[in-house]
């Protein structure tokens, strides 16, 4: 008992001190993991057993853990090494494709296509948003997107402001399409033993669908504004081409290859076996090889904060587990709900929305893995059906509010920098009937397929 009020209230001071934002998250994280191993297994539980199986340093030693010569179920105890060691080699290769200029060409090159049109680049911006979010980070996504939207709306004359919403949006709906396109969807992958396939399959299609409505809602509430700003003149050779933003063209031939082969290696990773632990580290192998004289600094800018930030996070949601508090969690949403399926399902994808609109949805993900897998056990639901709702809730639910998602956070940071204020009102105001719209319909497609 006094070990499960332990793990409750660190669980609980993490979540005040990541939203307040008073102490770096990652300092947070590996703090209160520092608490619960010391408190909850300790002095609590005086189980080395539940350290080590939290730790779970063992499992990067099996063979398993880089090749599965079958299907697995997949684990959610302890520290996921396998979301580690692939987020830090798509780390690696976002980083060396940044170098050479990718993402600065393809914004160019697809502006030249639509002959810098605003409405048209406006459309095409936020499929391309959303595509590339599919395989690469959403804030790395928004990072350059953003910057060359404000850089083409100054030599456009537009208000940059629709379509830096748009992208935001867009990179959070992108990113739940796969399962690598989101933090949590990735944990949910790795943890519950999913492939690439299965989130396209189904995550993927309920964001297909609700793509078109998204394009169509941002259509209807900015194109009258869009379409005012064309009629200023502009000089279309002052405009730069897209060949000029390449930095190194060896390398830039070199970042599509290894980009295209890591795109190839997940859609097939259920077939060859590979993890995507292993994935991870081939990608970030080859980007170091073939970038060589880059290799240190390209190491120095990956974001290791935010790994350790993972690392703390998996020890603290452990202390849950281990003590049984998941189980408990579980067992209320599951009374709440009567063990009615349509209930259930709309409580975690509402909640998942609502909560990842003001609170970071990786520990929030984390939390609620353990949740769903005992909820699946205890009432015969569908484990993949609960699956595919948590991870639409979570990743949809952080665009309503400008804290909601890394990404809104750098779009809205990246407009300021050069005068373009977003405000709480605007933003909340344009991005949250967007939110309630593909959360609902999110919802509605679950009901129609699984049920």
């Amino acid at each position: 008992m006094l070990a499960q009020v332990v793990a409750v209230i660190i669980f609980i001071a993490m979540f005040v001190f990541i939203v307040t934002e008073i102490v770096e998250r990652h300092v947070v994280s590996l703090v209160c993991a520092l608490l619960t191993v010391i408190f909850v297994f300790g002095f609590g539980m005086h189980s080395m057993t539940a350290v080590l199986k939290t730790l779970n340093i063992g499992s990067i030693f099996t063979t398993e853990f880089w090749y599965l010569s079958g299907e697995t179920s997949g684990s959610s105890t302890g520290i996921n090494w396998e979301t580690i060691l692939f987020i830090f080699g798509m780390m690696v290769m976002v980083e060396g494709m940044a170098r050479v200029g990718f993402f600065r060409w393809l914004c160019m090159r697809i502006a030249k296509l639509v002959r810098y049109q605003v409405i048209p680049l406006f459309i095409t911006f936020m499929i391309l948003s959303t595509i590339l979010a599919m395989f690469i980070d959403s804030i790395t996504v928004i990072l350059f997107l953003a910057a060359v939207t404000i850089e083409l709306s100054q030599l456009l004359k537009f208000n940059p402001i629709p379509m830096i919403l748009s992208e935001i949006f867009c990179a959070n709906l992108g990113g739940s399409a796969t399962m690598c396109g989101d933090p949590p969807n990735i944990i949910i992958g790795t943890s519950l033993g999913y492939s690439f396939t299965d989130f396209v399959t189904n995550t993927g299609v309920i964001a297909g669908v609700c793509l078109i409505a998204v394009l169509l809602y941002f259509y209807l509430i900015f194109h009258k504004e869009l379409k005012a700003d064309t009629s200023k003149s502009v000089d279309y050779g002052s405009l730069p081409s897209p060949e000029s933003t390449i930095t190194d063209k060896k390398g830039f031939a070199m970042s599509c290859v290894i980009f295209a082969a890591a795109v190839l290696l997940l859609v097939t990773h259920a077939q060859t076996g590979l993890t995507v632990s292993t994935i991870g580290c081939l990608v970030a192998v080859a980007t170091l090889l073939t970038s060589w004289k880059y290799a240190l600094p390209l190491l120095r800018k990956v974001d290791y904060k935010t790994l350790l930030f993972f690392i703390g996070l998996f020890v603290v949601i452990g202390g849950l587990e281990q003590t049984g508090m998941l189980e408990i969690m579980a067992g209320f949403i599951g009374k709440i709900s009567g063990g009615n399926v349509m209930v259930m399902i709309a409580i975690i994808i509402w909640l998942s929305a609502v909560v990842s609109a003001f609170v970071d949805n990786i520990p929030f993900a984390t939390t609620m893995i353990p949740i769903i897998k005992s909820l699946s056990a205890t009432y015969g639901v569908d484990l993949t059906m609960l699956s595919w709702t948590l991870a639409m809730g979570t990743d949809i639910g952080g665009s309503a509010t400008p804290i909601g998602a890394s990404a809104n956070v750098v779009g809205v940071a990246t407009a300021s920098r050069e005068g373009y204020v977003i405000k709480w009102g605007l933003y909340c105001k344009k991005m949250m009937p967007a939110t309630i719209i593909v959360v609902l319909l999110s919802m509605l497609l679950i009901y129609f397929r699984y049920l």
